[in-house]
This record gives C-alpha cells, structure tokens and sequence, in this order.
C-alpha cells in the first residue's frame, strides 16, 4: 500500500504532443493540432497486436513489454500493479477528512474528448470518497494561459454537486501555464476564507493538477515551496509525458508519487489506485487477531462477537454470554448462576414464592432504631414521637416539648431557660411583640452622623439631603444647590437666589408679568405731529406694531431655545 502524506495531491496528465508514441497510422493524424485520434489509436493498437504495447510507468524506470494485444495486455498490466477497478478490487472508501482541490489543464492541445476524459476520471475519483462539511472538501482551479477559480473548498458539500459542478467545467484554450496554476492554487484555494480548514485540525490538504504537454512556465520553484509549506504532490503522465516536469511536480518518494499511462482510454484504471491511497487498505484485511469478527476503524480495527457471546477484557477473544443477557423474567434484578439465572429484588422489597416477582418489604419490621414510634416510608422508615414530644434533629429521638430540642418556633434563635426558652434575633434583627419572629432593626434609630436625612438600607444606613442640597463626597454632610444650574425657565438672565432663583432681562428689555420672559422695551407714541403730517403718524404707529409683533415672535422662539438647552442640561 502506498502511504499517503495527507496534504497536496497534484496530478499531471501530459497529454500527446511529442514523439516516441504509440503506432499510429498517418489516416489518423490530426494536422491542425499534431495531436492523434485517440479513438482510432485504440482500434489501431488492437489492429497491431504483434507489434505490442509497452506501459511506461514512473519516468521510463519501469516497463512492461506486452506482446497480445494493447488493450488485453495494458489490462493484464493494470491488474498485476493493483491499478485495475473491478468488482475484486472495488472497496467501500471511509477516508479521512481532506482539503482537496484539482487543478484541471484546459489548453488548446487537450481536445474535448480528453478532456472529457480527464474530468471522468476527477468524478471517479470523488466518487470513491466521502465528501461533507465535517469530511472531505473539494474544489477546483481550471487553467490553460490564465487561471480561473471554477468553485471553491467551501463552495459544495456533498458528492453529487461535487460531480455535477465537475462535469459543467468548459476549456479555457491556449497555453499552459502551470507553475501559475499551481501558485494560485496555494494562494487562494487552500486559504481560510475559501473553507481550507486550520493547521491545528491536522486536516490534509490535497490538490490534483491534470494537465497536457510540457509547462510553459517553470514549475520547480512554486512545487518547492508547496511541498515546503507541508503539501505533497503527486503527477500522472498520459501517453508521451514530460517525465522530467512530472518529477518536478511530484513529492519524494518518485516511485510513491509518479505515475503513467499510454492513453486517456485507460486513464480511469487508475482509480483503484488512488483510492488504496487515498483510503487506505482494509486492515482487517491486512491481519487481524480476532476470534469472530474484524471490523475495520478507520486506521485500526475492533473485533466483535457472533450472536449469543461476549467480547472479553482483551478485546479479541469471545465467551458465551450470560443467561440474563439471553432473557428473563425477573421482576427486578437476575443474577447469572452458571448457565441458568436466579431472581432478587431491589431493596425494601422481598421475593415472593413464584421466585421471579416482588413484593415491597416492611422496614419497621425488619427493625429500627425509632425511640417511640417507626412509620413505613416507601422502601424505608420514619420515625415520630408521641403526644407531648418533638422529634429531636437526630430524626430518630424524641424530647418534651417547651425545650429548644423539641418545636420551639423560634425564627432566629432558641436560647433554654430551665424547662422553657426564649427566642433572639441575630444581629441587626430585632425581636417582634410575638415573641418569637423577628424583624430587621432601623439602623437610623440607633444613632447615626447624617447632616439632613437618615435613610435605612438593610442593616445599615444612607444619609441625603433635602431639596435644594447635594451630598457631598463624605456621604454624609450637604452643600447648597445651585439653583440655576440644575434648572431653570428664564428667558434671559437666571440669578441665585437663596434655594430658588429670579429672572432679569438683558438692556433694552423689560421682564413681562409671568416674571419669566422680556420684551422690548418701546418708546411712546407721538402725541404730536411737528410736521401735522397726518400719514407720517400712521406709518410710524404701523411700524411700531411690527416691532412689536416681531419682538413677540423672538421672543417665543427664544423660550423653545431654552427649553431645548433646560432638556439637555437635565
């Protein structure tokens, strides 16, 4: 099994594009893009089955020469490496949590039916994994001379959006920039806000890139500094692939981390094999000391019993479980007794003769310590006294009444007095003409250093003072008030005066009768007219009485602004 570093993934699917290729008949070229028919090279391949196929696998390090037809023997291949997906080899994935992020080459040289294929083989490969909030997140950077973020980690949420967001990717066409790819994808793909989970949640993260042909850009430098920065590549070739850009690409070890196929028809065989690495192998299949059963747990596994037994202490062994376990019809409590069982009763109750049911038990009965009288209480007992006798606080002895050992009903405190007692009150409490209850005494009757007023508070007291006096900061003495300052209605002038205040007008007014507002002050009317010129005489009366009416109005505007000042002062 290949272990897996959880962090990045990246896959590079070079496509074709260079030499040293599969056979292929020249009916089959495509002149405008020098790219092959793949469609027609499988029929070609098979049509040339002495010629053989060869898997190239890891950068030329490992070759097969397969000599019985390319799609039998690339089969034949895929199986002896544990890359073939069948029925044998299909496993349920229980992975574990991973930040997953493709970045999927969409430039001109990749043609639509392989990028087609390339996008079945991601749908495949999040179809073998458990995809959710809390489990693995996957998104998706698609990328050719420019780089276009399709959706994000925290973008989808479940599996089949995942695929359907896959499917609807379109090719960006033109170059093939993958360094640029692969540094947007460390910079913005697997960042906080786009649902990459923290460092310390030891949440893998875990891109694959697919892409064709050879980097138009340098890719060795931005792979370091994401496999520096805790993530770890992994790069699979298609058909004639850069090995060396792959290797570039890919984490330590190669072997672990490179991988090849001769054609996107065959690309999907590779699923199986991601999915051991992504998953994990079964390790119930791996081994196991279980005496019954093996069930897998993620890394590990626990080991369970058949129907009828029991898991011992070591957690790998099974007995025959008890017979209480099996059933039973005991009212209350079975016992194990070798390979049958027997019945008991919980406490206060008693078996009856049928030897299964339960009948409640008669404490008094069973015997007590009561000095005078025992009570059935539920499963238990209490105890009372006789007439003339309070129960003592033990609950069990009793003493004559009239004593603070018996009811005295004292509220605070019961102090004897030789066959009787008299009740107290704790401190700041004083007793009520009862004799017994007691209320809370007034502090300010007992003496206290407030200048004005004495206000009690609990067991103690508050000092205040009286209207027109403020507290000062001793708490206790009083200085007068301001009276203008804490309030006041004049119009124009506010005076001090003693614990009130009187309004004055400002010169030129006259203070009118509520001893509040002003008015201006106006000048006798002419009685006389020098020049006897009768309209000159009306129009000063007339401007006169606009005066007036305009001091009026000032006026009135002039106490809104007041009390607008008076509202904000309070």
């Amino acid at each position: 099994m290949v272990s897996l570093v959880w962090k990045v993934v990246v896959f590079g699917i070079l496509a074709a594009g260079s030499q040293g290729s599969l056979p292929q008949p020249r009916s089959h070229r495509r002149v405008s893009t020098g790219r092959y028919d793949l469609s027609a090279d499988l029929e070609s391949v098979e049509a040339q089955s002495e010629k053989g196929f060869q898997e190239v696998r890891r950068g030329g390090e490992r070759s097969v020469q397969l000599q019985r037809g390319a799609r039998k023997n690339a089969d034949i291949y895929l199986r002896h490496e544990g890359l073939r997906d069948d029925a044998a080899t299909r496993t349920n994935c229980k992975n574990r949590p991973i930040d997953l992020v493709f970045i999927i080459d969409s430039s001109r040289s990749v043609r639509p039916v392989e990028f087609k294929k390339a996008k079945e083989f991601l749908q495949d490969m999040v179809d073998s994994l458990v995809i959710g909030r809390d489990a693995t997140r996957v998104g998706l950077v698609n990328y050719a001379s420019t780089v276009k973020i399709e959706f994000l980690l925290n973008t989808f949420f479940d599996k089949s959006s995942v695929k359907q967001a896959l499917g609807q990717v379109e090719p960006l066409a033109s170059g093939t920039m993958t360094g640029m790819a692969i540094r947007t994808a460390m910079e913005k793909a697997f960042t906080k806000e786009a649902g990459a989970r923290s460092a310390s949640m030891n949440i893998a993260k875990v891109a694959i890139i697919v892409t064709d042909g050879r980097p138009q850009d340098k890719v060795e430098e931005v792979s370091a500094t994401a496999r520096a920065s805790g993530i770890e590549m992994y790069a699979v070739g298609v058909d004639r692939a850069d090995m060396a850009s792959l290797k570039l690409m890919a984490s330590q070890p190669h072997d672990d981390h490179v991988f090849y196929v001769e054609t996107y028809g065959v690309i999907e065989k590779l699923t199986s094999k991601f999915r051991e690495t992504l998953c994990g192998l079964d390790p119930c299949d791996q081994g196991h000391n279980c005496q019954h059963i093996c069930v897998n747990s993620g890394d590990s596994y626990i080991c369970k019993c058949h129907p009828g037994y029991i898991l011992n202490p070591d957690k790998k062994t099974c007995s025959r479980a008890d017979a209480c376990t099996q059933g039973h019809d005991c009212q209350h409590i079975c016992v194990n007794s070798r390979d049958s069982y027997v019945c008991q009763c919980r406490t206060g109750y008693v078996l009856n003769t049928d030897k299964k049911t339960c009948a409640r038990s008669d404490p008094c009965s069973q015997g007590h310590d009561c000095q005078h009288i025992c009570v059935n209480s539920d499963a238990s007992y209490m105890c009372k006294c006789e007439v003339g006798y309070v129960l003592n606080p033990d609950k069990k002895t009793c003493s004559r009444s009239g004593t603070c050992a018996g009811e005295h009903g004292c509220q605070h405190i019961c102090v004897k007095a030789d066959d009787s007692f008299v009740c107290k009150c704790k401190t700041g409490y004083v007793l009520n003409p009862d004799g017994k209850t007691c209320i809370r005494s007034d502090a300010c009757s007992q003496g206290h250093d407030c200048q004005h007023i004495c206000v009690n508070s609990g067991s103690s007291y508050v000092c205040k003072c009286r209207l027109g006096y403020s507290l000062n900061m001793d708490r206790k003495t009083c200085s007068r008030l301001d009276a203008c300052i804490q309030g006041h209605d004049c119009q124009h002038i506010c005076i001090n005066n003693g614990v009130s205040y009187n309004c004055k007008c400002r010169v030129g007014y006259i203070l009118n009768s509520d001893q509040k507002t002003c008015s201006q002050e106006m000048r006798s009317e002419i009685s006389e007219d020098a020049c006897m010129c009768e309209a000159q005489i009306v129009f000063q009366k007339k401007v006169q009485s606009a005066i007036q009416e305009l001091t009026r109005k000032i006026s009135e505007l002039s106490d809104k602004v007041n009390d607008i000042e008076g509202a904000f002062q309070h």
